[in-house]
């Protein structure tokens, strides 16, 4: 019965997961409309193309099997990181953050190939391997789930919830709770660990939210010209740590 339950609730997560790997895709739209990326940094989809190649590494059949939806899940995320990642080298005027760009993937693609190898040559087992591989994937989310920190003092500082969206903020609950109770049949603590996080932070935000959304001013610092009006996800909740 409970592989059922894991089976539905591992449906459910591939659907919220999607819902906030694609949330960018207001920011990107407005990139292609001002043809530029503005204020904006590629820091958070470079994070979240690593991170969402560490869980695809983690769920393959030679670290940890059967996990084919954390496979389906992150593959997505990955593939629409890297799109975001070519939107914003495509329409940045700045040759430092394009080198970023190309230096970040660079770089990340030598990190993530020396711990594959060492995972692979090292550990001669899944339970090992599991143990490595999920340790760096929770540390990741981790370092991830820090930044909504940042936007949350900025709630509380300004009383203000207009760089913080509702429906972001409960879709990253609702991810994270789902992937949580999906890590519990049978126990998964890695995935547990990143995703209870990811729940925490956005049960927070959901309080923040309902204490500080009338004291937001209508039509506030979102209209200053050259500012960017939405939320620049860190991906963590996006991070979507399944």
């Amino acid at each position: 019965m409970y592989q059922v339950v894991r089976t539905i609730m591992g449906i459910l997560g591939n659907f919220t997961s999607f819902c906030l790997f694609a949330s960018p895709v207001f920011t990107f739209a407005r990139i292609v409309k001002m043809k530029s990326v503005e204020e904006f940094h590629p820091y958070p989809y470079l994070a979240g193309a690593l991170n969402c190649f560490f869980w695809v590494f983690y769920g393959s059949p030679m670290v940890h099997p059967n996990s084919i939806l954390v496979i389906i899940t992150n593959s997505i995320g990955f593939v629409l990181e890297l799109a975001y990642l070519a939107i914003f080298f495509h329409f940045s005027h700045s040759k430092k953050q394009r080198l970023i760009v190309v230096f970040g993937l660079i770089g990340e693609a030598v990190f993530a190939a020396g711990i594959a190898l060492i995972t692979l040559l090292v550990f001669h087992n899944t339970d090992g391997r599991s143990l490595f591989v999920g340790a760096i994937c929770v540390a990741f989310s981790i370092i991830l789930s820090a930044s909504p920190l940042s936007i949350m003092k900025q709630v509380i500082k300004t009383k203000s919830v207009e760089f913080m969206p509702f429906w972001i903020c409960l879709a990253g609950f609702c991810n994270g709770t789902v992937w949580a109770v999906y890590a519990l049949l049978p126990l998964d603590p890695f995935i547990l660990t990143g995703n209870g996080v990811g729940a925490l932070l956005g049960f927070v935000q959901l309080c923040l939210h309902t204490k500080y959304r009338k004291t937001t001013p209508k039509g506030g610092s979102n209209d200053m010209p050259g500012k960017p009006s939405e939320l620049q996800l860190p991906v963590s909740q996006n991070q979507v740590s399944v």
